[in-house]
C-alpha cells in the first residue's frame, strides 16, 4: 500500500509534468490500478438550484452579476422540482446528486431550505453534494447533522494566478471553507479549472495546494474552461488537450486514493481525449445535459463511449481507503 504524501515540492510535481507522455501515463495508470478498478467510473449529476445574480466576479462564470451574459436570474428551486430531477438522475444511472447555488455564502434561512433538499435526495438512496459558496463553522456543522455527504468548493487555480481570475474573495477564504467542511466531518470535493490563461507552473501550484492539504479531497474535479460569451475569460487561448491529460495523470499520482473527476468541458473533448483521461486515472464524471448553466454530453453519448471502452458505472469503493479515514 502506497503511503499518501502531503509534502510535495513544486519541483517534484513539475518533473512529473515533464516526463515523456507514455511514461507519465504508465505511472499514473499503474497507481490507479492499485487503488481502483480501472474499468469503473462513478457518476454524479449536477443541478443548479439557484441560478444567476452572484455578487462574485469570477472571470469564468456566466452567473456572475458582473458578466454580460443572457443567464436569467432565478430564485431557489422548489423542493418538489429538485427531487423530481434527482429521481430522474438516479433512473439514468447517477449515484450522487450535486446541487449548486450561485451565492457568495448562504444565509441561514436559505441553508434550511437546502437541508430539506439534502434530506429528500438521501431518502431516494443517493449520495448528496452541495456547492453554496463560503461556509462558516456553524453552517458546516449544520450540514453534517443534516447528513450531507460531500461539499464542493474548488480552489480554481494557483494562488499566484488567482488574483487574475477573482478579486471578491481571497484564496485563504477558500481554504478556510475547506477546513470548516473537513472539521465538520463532511467529505471534501475540491479541484480547479484549466485553460484560464494560466501557465504550467500554475497547474503545478494548484495540484500542490490540493495534494498538500492535511487530508486529500475525496473528490478532485478537474474542469476545462467552458468559454461563455460575455465573461472576462471569453476568447482566451484554449488549453492543448494532451496538457489536460497530463494534468489528470499528475493529479492521480499525487492523490492516488481520491476520485479524479473529469468535469466541465467534456463537450469540447473528443472521445479519444476522454479515453486517455480515463486511462490516466480519471474515474468520475458528471452525467446529464447541463453543468449548472453550461452544456454537458448527453447520457446516450456517454453510454456509447463507456460501452466502447468497456467501462461500467457501478459505484465503486477505493481498494485502499486511507484517504477516507479522518486525519
Amino acid at each position: 500500500m502506497n503511503h499518501l504524501r502531503h509534502d510535495w515540492d513544486a519541483a517534484e510535481i513539475a518533473a512529473l509534468f515533464q516526463l515523456p507522455f507514455n511514461d507519465l501515463l504508465y505511472q499514473a495508470h499503474s497507481l490507479h490500478r492499485e487503488h481502483f478498478d480501472p474499468n469503473q467510473v462513478q457518476v454524479s449529476t449536477l443541478l443548479s438550484i439557484k441560478t444567476g445574480a452572484c455578487p462574485e466576479d469570477c472571470g469564468y462564470c456566466s452567473q456572475s452579476a458582473r458578466s454580460e451574459t443572457d443567464i436569467e436570474r432565478e430564485r431557489l428551486l422548489p423542493l418538489d422540482e429538485v427531487l423530481e430531477k434527482a429521481q430522474t438522475a438516479k433512473t439514468n444511472g447517477a449515484s450522487r446528486f450535486c446541487m449548486g447555488a450561485a451565492w457568495r455564502n448562504p444565509t441561514d434561512k436559505n441553508l434550511e431550505k437546502v437541508i430539506d433538499m439534502i434530506a429528500g435526495v438521501k431518502a431516494l438512496g443517493m449520495e448528496t453534494c452541495v456547492t453554496l459558496g463560503m461556509l462558516t463553522e456553524a453552517q458546516s456543522e449544520r450540514l453534517k447533522i443534516a447528513g450531507l455527504d460531500y461539499y464542493n468548493h474548488n480552489l480554481d487555480t494557483s494562488p499566484e494566478h488567482y488574483g487574475n481570475i477573482i478579486t471578491t474573495r481571497t484564496y485563504q477564504d477558500r481554504l478556510d471553507t475547506l477546513q470548516h467542511v473537513r472539521d465538520a466531518g463532511i467529505h471534501v470535493c475540491s479541484g480547479g479549472i484549466l485553460g484560464m490563461g494560466e501557465a504550467r507552473a500554475d497547474r503545478v501550484s494548484l495540484l500542490q495546494q490540493l495534494a498538500n492539504l492535511p487530508q486529500h479531497p475525496e473528490s478532485v474535479p478537474i474542469n476545462m474552461l467552458v468559454q461563455v460569451e460575455g465573461t472576462p475569460l471569453h476568447g482566451v487561448d484554449k488549453l492543448e488537450p494532451l496538457e489536460f491529460v497530463r494534468t489528470i495523470a499528475v493529479a492521480r499520482i499525487l492523490m492516488p486514493t481520491s476520485y479524479v473527476r473529469l468535469s466541465a468541458g467534456r463537450t469540447e473533448m473528443s472521445d479519444e481525449t476522454q479515453a486517455l483521461c480515463f486511462f490516466a486515472g480519471a474515474n468520475s464524471i458528471f452525467y446529464g445535459e447541463k453543468l449548472l448553466t453550461t452544456a454537458n454530453p448527453d447520457e446516450n453519448h456517454d453510454q456509447v463511449l463507456f460501452e466502447k471502452l468497456g467501462i461500467n458505472t457501478t459505484e465503486q469503493v477505493p481498494i485502499s481507503t486511507d484517504a477516507l479515514v479522518p486525519a
